[in-house]
């Protein structure tokens, strides 16, 4: 249930910020936009860390260095959001990610990608995605 919750909050914060970030960068520009957000989630994330982390910065030696590139990713969603966003509007863009989002964990799930554990996908799954993109063509279809 927790799962559940934390999910619904995450995709609830994720369409805000795209928002967010999207009328900050029509005001100081895009890319100063990430640097300002991306800052401002270090500060955070570094409070978080420091009062309630139950992990070691020390243990980073050992991870897959391919997992560093969080980071990098961070900023690419940072930019490709605003840009979505205006350029499509909050709810094209935010469908459109979601579709991309649900096809990119289907694969790494079908794959077992990056560690994860291998859940097939079948045509339910498929068929499941085709919907959510026939949703936004009805979405934005025009009488």
């Amino acid at each position: 249930m927790l799962g559940i919750i934390f999910s619904i909050v995450a995709g609830a914060a994720m369409s805000l910020q795209g928002v967010f970030n999207t009328r900050l960068g029509q005001k100081i520009g895009l890319w100063e936009t990430s640097v300002f957000v991306q800052g401002i989630a270090l500060i955070s994330s570094l409070i978080a860390a420091f009062a309630i982390g139950d992990g070691s910065f020390r243990a980073i030696k050992d991870a897959n260095k391919l997992y560093l590139l969080g980071g990098v990713l961070g900023a690419v969603i940072t930019f490709t959001v605003m840009r979505g966003i205006g350029s499509l509007g909050t709810t094209l863009a935010i469908a459109i990610i979601l579709v991309a989002q649900l096809t990119a964990a289907a694969a790494i799930d079908h794959f077992g990608w990056f560690g994860a554990q291998c859940v097939r996908c079948g045509f339910r799954q498929f068929l499941g995605v085709a919907i959510m993109i026939l949703g936004i063509i009805i979405f934005k279809w025009k009488s």
